[in-house]
């Protein structure tokens, strides 16, 4: 259990919004390159669902709901887009004691897809944030189609480290470090890479200190991660690394194209911020060879 049964939620501003519907799960999506098209989608911001053919849901968007039935920390625990909502919550508690004037992104649970100015959100999409709009997207059935297609365990914490992940993007965008290393490219040493893993650290940095975020009673929000809770996170880093990733696909490993870091890195990164806070998330100063 991640969250305290008795934590008082409602402050993590989700909205629901989609058309409804999901991935068929009879098919559409097979083989190793349809595995590869996934992890691409996950943290890119980018919507590469129309590379794996059928099985993607369509459609455009419907006006945007309130999550109902999340009030306490037994819902996050129970449901996914609960978890989302109160994770949301206690992520823009840190991250407004940490960054002056921070303003909290919005937040939408995506229920089938819907159209957004980044593309589409779906579960073939994965989790992505979406800097114009300052909005991050999941469709929690996206972790249910890792657990059963992948075999990843997505289970609660890596669940949350996916959304401090994107929640991490959306700090880099208020306070300029977007703007001050623009994409320039692909490779090991890019911006691209070096923004991600700070994303990586900044969420594990949360995670080191989440237990200090608490609800308008005092009551902590979550509990302390168990150690396999931290391994199963760990995991999900190890997964969508661009070398993990190309080995998936059935190519070689190709640092010359990476955009978000090897599986290590990226493992590395998070465990950084998790021991070492966010004062050790500066992947900007460090030199290409010890990133």
């Amino acid at each position: 259990m991640t969250f305290n049964d008795n934590a008082t939620l409602g402050g993590g501003g989700a909205q629901r919004r989609g058309p409804g519907g999901a991935i068929a799960a009879g098919g559409g999506i097979a083989g190793l390159g349809a595995i590869a098209v996934l992890l691409l989608n996950l943290f890119t911001g980018g919507d590469f669902s129309g590379l794996l053919g059928g099985g993607a849901p369509q459609g455009g968007s419907s006006e945007a709901t309130a999550l109902e039935g999340c009030d306490t920390g037994a819902d996050a625990n129970a449901r996914i887009d609960c978890r989302m909502d109160a994770g949301a919550e206690a992520i823009n508690q840190y991250w407004s004691a940490n960054v002056d004037g921070y303003r909290a992104p919005g937040l939408v649970i995506v229920d089938g897809s819907t159209s957004t100015q980044c593309g589409t959100a779906s579960n073939a999409a994965g989790p992505f944030y979406c800097p114009p709009e300052e909005t991050v997207y999941i469709d929690p059935t996206f972790f249910e189609l890792m657990q059963q297609r992948f075999g990843a365990s997505a289970q609660s914490l890596a669940q949350l480290y996916v959304l401090a992940h994107e929640y991490g993007h959306h700090v880099q965008q208020i306070t300029g470090i977007m703007s001050r290393y623009p994409d320039n490219g692909a490779g090991e040493d890019s911006n691209g890479v070096r923004t991600e893993l700070q994303a990586d650290c900044f969420a594990g940095a949360w995670i080191g200190d989440m237990t200090e975020q608490v609800d308008a009673n005092g009551v902590p929000y979550l509990e302390a991660p168990t150690e396999q809770q931290l391994q199963d996170a760990l995991d999900s880093a190890r997964t969508v690394g661009d070398d993990a990733m190309q080995q998936q696909a059935g190519g070689s490993v190709n640092p010359e194209v990476w955009t978000h870091g090897s599986s290590e890195q990226r493992q590395r990164w998070f465990a950084r911020g998790y021991q070492y806070g966010l004062a050790s998330c500066d992947t900007f100063v460090v030199a290409g060879g010890d990133l």
